[in-house]
Formats: C-alpha cells, structure tokens, sequence
C-alpha cells in the first residue's frame, strides 16, 4: 500500500494537471466560438459553389477538357488537413486513419501536408509528402488557399498527378467532426451530385450553354471551385480541431477529477490506518508499564 507521502504527492500532481486541463478548456472554448462563427458563416457559400459547380457540369454533357479526364499519371495527390498540435483527443488519428484505410497503395499516394501532426504520422507510414504548408493552419487565408490549389492545378496539368483529393475533419456542431474525404479532380458526377445533394427531380435535361467557349469558362471556373473548396475545408478544420480540443480537456478534467477524490479515499484510509496503529503501540506500551 502506498504511504501517505506518495498519496500527497500524487494528488498534488494530479490537482496541478488539473489546472492545466482547465485552462486550454477554456482557451480552446474561447477559440471554437470564433472559428464555429467564422465556419457557420463560410459554410453557406462553399456548400452553394460545389453544388453550382456540379450543377452546371451535370448539365454540359460530354466535355474535352483536362479538368474532366484522368491524366496520364497514376499518382494521387491528398490535401491532408490536420493540426499543428495536439492534445485533441482523435481529431488528427482519425484523418490519418482515413487515409491508410483507403485501397491505395503507398507509392501511388503523394502527400500535400497542411498540419504537423498529419505530416509526421504519414511519414512515419511510408508515405510520400512532397509539400508542407503546416503554417496555413494557424489562420487559414483565402490568399493561401488560392496559392496551394494553383501548385495542384499545375501538377496536375503537367502530369505528375492524375488525381487530387481533400481529407480533412467536417465541422457539423460542437460535439459532431467528421473525418471526410473529397474528389476534387476530376470531377466525379455521380458521387459530387449524392454530396452536393441536387434533387433529381429538378433536373432539366437542356444542356447548359457556355460564353465564353466551355474550355475557356472552365478554366475560369474550376480554379475558384478548386480553392474555395480548400478554404472551407481550412476553416471546418480549425472548428473541428478546437471543438475535438475542448471535449478532450473537458474529459481529462473530469478524470483528474475523479483520481482527487479516490487519492482522498486512499489518503483518509492510510491515515486511519497510521492513528489506529499509533493508539495500539501506546496502549500497549502502557500495559507493558503497568505490568
């Protein structure tokens, strides 16, 4: 049985843990407020431009376009949202997973890293990372979006990849982060219609009509539908990690919470113990005495 000394120690251990717990609760609290406004705002007009972009693409019919078709390369490139820190229960774990699990060979994969955590545990698996942009994370910016999607977009008209994909955490609510992952390119339509959720019934069979010419309109418009997708994925992101952050800080707290109290079961038992042992050594010295 442990001595009172190693009880004390281990709850004053406990009880400092505890205060820190508390603190980046309420620091992580404080940060998801603003992040879960700033992404409730954003999400509106990124969920509007996917469905948009797949709208008007369902209705082109068959297009020549390097955007549409695979390119000659076999290589897939992942936009792998994590965070820079951790401490967030599985929110970096489960984007990891997400990625392992999938039927892709290793050397097929090629790693756009946004997040430290992502960065390392891919690395430490076997994978191919060829771009860090772990600052990003810190305060995602339109501008930085926009210069990550241009790198991709030339990779991919160049050839070094054929395919290009989004993992990354959706921000549903403050308990609710969903580990996703999402085709960017080329654009698959029967999956983009399930996820933008078009209703079939207001499909209108007419083919839709470009001025300027459709490869010129495309290349104006994939771009944008390419970055915007990317900075509303950043943004979920930053919700999603704070709010995993949150819970985790909360659940730690009430542990520590739950070790105090039983190290003060332990301690009162031990100190019971050492007063009944004392009061039975004085005793019997006083019978020694007597006798």
């Amino acid at each position: 049985m442990a001595s009172m000394r190693d009880i004390k120690r281990r709850k004053v251990s406990i009880q400092s843990t505890q205060q820190i717990t508390k603190a980046m609760k309420l620091v992580s609290t404080v940060k998801l407020q603003r992040a879960k406004q700033r992404a409730e705002r954003s999400q509106t007009y990124f969920l509007s431009m996917y469905q948009t972009v797949v709208n008007i693409l369902k209705r082109s019919g068959y297009m020549e376009h390097p955007y549409m078709k695979p390119n000659v390369s076999g290589k897939k490139a992942v936009i792998v949202i994590t965070s820079n820190r951790g401490l967030a229960g599985g929110y970096n774990s489960n984007i990891v997973k997400l990625i392992t699990q999938q039927e892709w060979k290793k050397e097929e994969v090629i790693i756009y890293a946004i997040g430290k955590k992502g960065r390392d545990a891919l690395r430490r698996k076997g994978y191919e990372v060829i771009a860090d942009e772990s600052e990003m994370i810190n305060e995602p910016l339109y501008s930085d979006a926009m210069e990550l999607s241009d790198r991709l977009l030339q990779d991919f008209s160049d050839g070094k990849i054929g395919e290009i994909y989004l993992a990354y955490t959706h921000f549903r609510n403050t308990v609710s982060h969903i580990p996703t992952m999402l085709k960017l390119l080329p654009v698959d339509m029967e999956e983009a219609a399930e996820k933008s959720e078009i209703d079939s019934e207001v499909e209108d069979k007419t083919l839709m009509n470009y001025e300027p010419e459709e490869v010129e309109a495309l290349n104006m418009i994939i771009p944008k539908y390419v970055t915007s997708i990317i900075y509303g994925a950043l943004v979920e992101a930053v919700a999603s990690e704070n709010g995993a952050r949150m819970q985790a800080m909360d659940s730690a707290t009430s542990n520590a919470e739950e070790m105090i109290g039983s190290l003060e079961l332990q301690y009162n038992r031990a100190r019971q113990g050492h007063i009944t042992q004392e009061l039975t050594e004085i005793i019997g010295g006083a019978e020694a005495l007597s006798n």
